[in-house]
């Protein structure tokens, strides 16, 4: 959530950020009204309760003195109730303020571009070298492998669900594995989290109440499946005060993740790019203010070397404002070469939150007698169902075989 502190205190300045990631003016309009009605209704609360503080100790000086307490009584018996009506209407702005805030995105670091959409994003590096055929790279639905059934997968389920059989199946669990391995090589601690999620967990990290619809609903239960692990590693600290010489925490996670795509409608209906239920290894830090720049570009380099280490050919992406996720203030998306399709897909996306969520899920740290809001990150490492396909694409072989790459054999 962003700062309300900050919003009241210097709100162009907080406008203009908005403004650059798409806010629409009428929100923020709505957003300076209440803010500006709930800090003037605070400053006259606390001004009323000063004046009965101020009474109140009048009392020893009348009686002392032999003057008739009972003007005071009724003058301090009158702010009382005053202080009362607005406590209570002070109340009611806060909590209208935190409702329309917790619908709005976070700040954009200065240095993210201007931009509409994705288009407008930056390429930062391209790594590795793109294979070469003999003959024409088909798309990894077209393969004749046998490894994808999308219409069994439709029949257990329905559109956009699929399964996956014999060495595919295998390739998916050696990917997991192996990208486990990696991240806690790269001193990733790893956990095993639930699937499903309460609703104080998602909005700890901004999928509600903004994105109930784009979540899969447990019935009569206060429970949705989780969209991405970052849900349940940043919230393993909701509402702690951490010491900071324990930071940064560094999180790692394989879970399967379920998305309605709800605004998805049309794109990528083939293929596993887009799927209601995929599987994801997940990178989480939790850091002090100071670090979390650094920590965000170990995380950068760990999903890319993951991808090199499987030889395959990346590029680093710096998002435009238009293209960044709710909770973002800086985002680059790792983007996979793939032969089939002749372009870069996304396969990670690592952001830094700074203290977005923190402040949402009351993540602090306590640091010179002080408790401060910690900077939580996050970042696929991979989305695996895509390595997978990036894996059939790039090593593919022309009677639609695919190869194994080298530092998956051990896990077959």
């Amino acid at each position: 959530m962003i700062d309300v502190r900050l919003l009241q205190k210097d709100f162009e300045t907080v406008a203009n950020s908005l403004t650059r990631k798409g806010v629409e003016q009428e929100v923020l309009d709505n957003l300076k009204t209440i803010s500006e009605e709930a800090k003037a209704k605070r400053k006259e609360m606390e001004d009323v309760t000063a004046e009965q503080n101020k009474l109140s100790k009048e009392f020893g000086r009348y009686k002392k003195e032999g003057l008739d307490i009972a003007p005071l009584q009724a003058n301090i018996n009158e702010l009382k109730s005053k202080k009362q009506e607005l406590e209570e209407e002070v109340r009611v702005l806060e909590e209208n303020l935190t409702s329309i805030a917790l619908g709005v995105p976070n700040l954009p670091d200065e240095n993210v571009p201007d931009g509409i959409d994705e288009t407008e994003n930056i390429v930062l590096e391209v790594i590795g070298e793109k294979p070469q055929f003999s003959f024409e790279p088909k798309e990894h639905w077209d393969l004749s492998c046998g490894w994808l059934d999308f219409e069994r997968g439709v029949k257990l389920a329905k559109s956009r669900f699929s399964a996956i059989k014999g060495e595919g199946a295998r390739l998916e669990r050696a990917l997991i594995n192996y990208m486990l391995d990696f991240n806690r090589a790269r001193g990733f601690e790893e956990w095993y989290v639930p699937f499903m999620a309460n609703s104080n967990t998602l909005q700890g990290t901004g999928q509600l109440p903004k994105f109930e619809d784009d979540l899969f609903k447990i019935e009569g239960e206060d429970l949705y499946l989780i969209p991405t692990a970052e849900v349940s590693l940043t919230n393993l600290y909701n509402d702690e005060i951490l010491p900071a010489e324990e930071l940064p925490l560094l999180l790692t996670s394989y879970t399967p993740c379920f998305r309605k795509e709800a605004g998805s409608a049309g794109r990528d209906t083939r293929g596993l790019i887009r799927q209601h239920q995929f599987d994801k290894v997940e990178m989480v830090a939790i850091t002090k203010q100071e670090e979390s720049d650094e920590i965000f570009e170990k995380m950068v380099n760990c999903a890319s070397d993951l991808l090199s280490s499987l030889g395959l050919a990346h590029q680093k992406v710096m998002l435009c404002t238009g293209d960044l996720g709710f909770s973002a203030a800086k985002t680059i998306d790792l983007e996979v070469w793939l032969p089939g399709q002749n372009k870069y897909r996304e396969i990670s996306s690592i952001s830094n939150t700074r203290d977005f969520q923190a402040r949402r899920a009351k993540i602090r740290y306590k640091e010179d007698k002080k408790n401060l809001l910690a900077h939580t990150l996050n970042g696929s490492s991979l989305a695996v169902g895509r390595t997978l396909l990036a894996i059939m694409e790039n090593y593919q072989n022309e009677d639609g075989t695919v190869s194994i790459p080298e530092v998956l054999k051990r896990y077959f």
